[in-house]
């Protein structure tokens, strides 16, 4: 079995070695991710400059992958440059923060390589682990997380994808793990509406010219079901099938252009 691993914090994360440690013995394990912090970023490609890819050490000494781009140009590396053949399986992660609900899906660099990675017909889990200090949420270096349920988790979904597959209809899956676990137990949920409520922070520089940052509030709770809900409110991990398919029942537009 092969297993690629990515993420879109960086190849220095903590989350990423987080990871590797959770599935090791599953598989041939190969670690290629972004250079650099890379959330927000979504689907992106790199399409107007060159990607440069550097050999590196992880903190137990194994090689990985450095990728002067997105997580996606990561995972296209991975895939058709530094594998001899597509991997078993995919794993965007551990993110240093969750991604739920409807907006996560495209602006996700997490999910966006998990996506990735679907589209060229291989299972894939993004994961991503909840966290309540904000000033490590886009860190790409170490961070003093406890990864020990999150990695028993990742390990449990992975098996059974190695051994299953993944079912028909079913592309990828978005896994999210609180950051204090009560049990192992992991529920299937449905998207969410919206992670955050979007906040536009307008400010002038010396010139007094308008700029702006782009921030959010986090949304704590949604209907019972979705993945908000369990994560945040019931506490527990969340696991979300996902198909690529976006295309709405054809018969909704039926006589909408007559």
């Amino acid at each position: 079995m092969r297993i690629l691993i990515t993420n879109d914090d960086g190849v220095n994360s903590s989350g990423i070695m987080a990871t590797k440690k959770a599935v090791e013995g599953l598989g041939d394990i190969r670690v290629v991710a972004p250079a650099t912090q890379q959330s927000g970023i979504g689907h992106a490609l790199t399409l107007f400059e060159p990607i440069r890819v550097t050999a590196t050490s992880l903190p137990d000494g194994s090689e990985a992958y450095s990728v002067s781009g997105t997580p996606t140009d990561a995972l296209i590396i991975g895939v058709f440059e530094l594998e001899d053949e597509k991997p078993d399986l995919v794993i965007s992660g551990i993110n240093i923060g969750e991604n739920l609900g409807k907006s996560e899906l495209t602006t996700s660099g997490t999910i966006g390589a998990a996506m990735e990675a679907a589209v060229h017909g291989i299972p894939s889990i993004a994961v991503s682990l909840q966290v309540n200090r904000g000033d490590i949420k886009f860190h790409d270096g170490h961070v003093d997380v406890d990864f020990s349920a999150a990695q028993r988790i990742i390990r449990r979904v992975a098996e059974h994808i190695l051994e299953k597959g993944l079912p028909e209809g079913v592309d990828f899956v978005n896994l999210n793990i609180p950051s204090h676990v009560e049990s192992d137990e992991v529920v299937l949920t449905r998207l969410g509406e919206r992670m955050y409520n979007i906040h536009i922070k307008k400010r002038l520089d010396p010139r007094g010219r308008p700029y702006y940052w782009l921030d959010g509030d986090s949304v704590e709770d949604d209907v019972p079901g979705t993945d908000v809900h369990t994560l945040k409110v019931e506490k527990k991990a969340t696991l979300t099938p996902l198909s690529l398919d976006c295309t709405s029942p054809l018969n909704l537009m039926e006589n909408w252009l007559d």
